[in-house]
């Protein structure tokens, strides 16, 4: 069996080497390369290096971190999948991400089968997430139902859907539609309750599985 080819992106060698250890272990896998940031990512693509099945990358990390390193692989690789592995799970940092590419997001305390299991889906399936993301995420059965539920959302609501898939605040959107942040509240939770998403992160996954909206 031919095994799928990972590359770890983490200034922390400790973790990155304990990451490639558990990696190896697995029959389907092996690690390329252990490279500190996306610096170091982007001159091992230009030694035309083997491209791996998969990236595993941090977000904090010095010289160029996670979010930098996945606009550079938009703009340079966009078909390359990367998992995102990282202590940070603020929403804010989530959706840069996510925006950005990234085909997961894992937390580093993930349970050892859950990780394994999250690789595997990226690499066959394109998507995996998981823990409070996971958790926020309604699961879509059939796309007819997606689209149902976008017919069924009024003009304003569906301008609301597109900003708060960017990386504006809440106070932003408001000032952008010229409506009182109040209001921008109610479009809110109207919108979470026709989607049956219960966060703005669960919301964005739910526009891109669903392609309800072009993400930039």
């Amino acid at each position: 069996m031919k095994k799928k080819t990972i590359v770890i992106v983490d200034d922390h060698l400790l973790f990155a080497q304990s990451l490639e250890s558990l990696i190896t272990k697995l029959e389907a896998y092996e690690v390329l390369a252990i490279l500190k940031n996306g610096k170091e990512l982007t001159q091992y693509y230009m030694h035309k290096r083997k491209v791996p099945d998969l990236i595993l990358l941090d977000v904090k990390m010095p010289v160029m971190d996670g979010i930098q390193t996945m606009q550079w692989l938009k703009a340079n690789k966009p078909e390359q999948k990367v998992l995102a592995l990282t202590m940070e799970d603020d929403e804010d940092t989530i959706i840069k991400m996510l925006r950005a590419g990234a085909k997961g997001y894992l937390l580093k305390d993930i349970h050892p089968e859950n990780f394994e299991f999250a690789m595997k889906m990226v690499i066959e399936q394109g998507f995996y997430y998981s823990g409070k993301i996971e958790s926020a995420l309604r699961n879509s059965e059939d796309m007819d139902q997606s689209r149902d539920f976008h017919e069924r959302l009024t003009v304003k609501e569906r301008g609301f859907l597109k900003h708060a898939c960017s990386e504006l605040t809440y106070k932003d959107i408001a000032g952008e539609m010229g409506l009182s942040p109040k209001t921008i509240e109610n479009y809110r939770e109207s919108v979470f309750k026709k989607l049956e998403v219960k966060t703005r992160v669960g919301l964005v996954i739910y526009c891109m599985k669903n392609k309800l909206i072009k993400i930039d």
